[in-house]
């Protein structure tokens, strides 16, 4: 994009700032790049294609899940895109406003939740995918096939890793302990006594 620091500028003012830093100048490179990548491809494909729906990536990739799984309980779908369950509520709230998405009781646990698209939101997803599909395609047409199979698997890679030791090495980090709460960056503000 035009007016933005480019990848490889910002690499080399890494190297100058931590060049005598002991740290894994690559495997930096490789995180950042992943954020870098999922932030641009996320812009472009919000901005191409899904707006023109009247859909966020969020409220896309609920819609995908339910699509892909087919009739699924609220948590699994929560998990599966990548969110927490109070924000599946509000994009479930919405899709289920604009008649894309159903809710029903599990039939054996009054507790769960089920989510279904709707026919309306079958045929929104029939018709928004082929265009998505498109938009990845380019976004990834400096590679050829190989390398979007190598560069998929080596990604696999590292969310295998997180998934399956993740946990295990924040304990060990922690030493046990819970992570702290999250902060939206803002200092609390001091309180007047009186």
């Amino acid at each position: 994009m035009p007016g933005q620091r480019s990848i490889t500028e910002a690499e080399k003012l890494v190297e100058a700032k931590l060049g005598g830093t002991p740290v894994s100048h690559e495997r930096m490179a490789v995180v950042a790049n992943i954020y870098r990548a999922a932030a641009a491809v996320r812009q472009h494909l919000e901005n191409a294609v899904l707006r023109s729906s009247d859909l966020t990536w969020t409220a896309f990739v609920v819609l995908w899940v339910i699509w892909i799984w087919g009739e699924s309980e609220s948590r699994h779908v929560a998990e599966e895109a990548g969110i927490s369950k109070g924000t599946l509520t509000g994009v479930i709230r919405t899709l289920e406003s604009r008649g894309l998405v159903q809710r029903s009781e599990h039939p054996s646990d009054g507790r769960l939740l089920l989510l279904s698209l709707t026919g309306e939101g079958e045929e929104l997803m029939r018709r928004v995918f082929p265009d998505f599909n498109a938009e990845e395609s380019f976004v990834t047409s400096r590679l050829d096939d190989d390398a979007c199979r190598a560069l998929a698997t080596g990604l696999r890679q590292v969310v295998l890793q997180v998934e399956e030791k993740g946990e295990e090495r924040r304990l060990a980090l922690l030493d046990g302990a819970k992570p702290a709460p999250r902060r939206s960056g803002r200092r609390r503000q001091a309180t007047q006594e009186g």
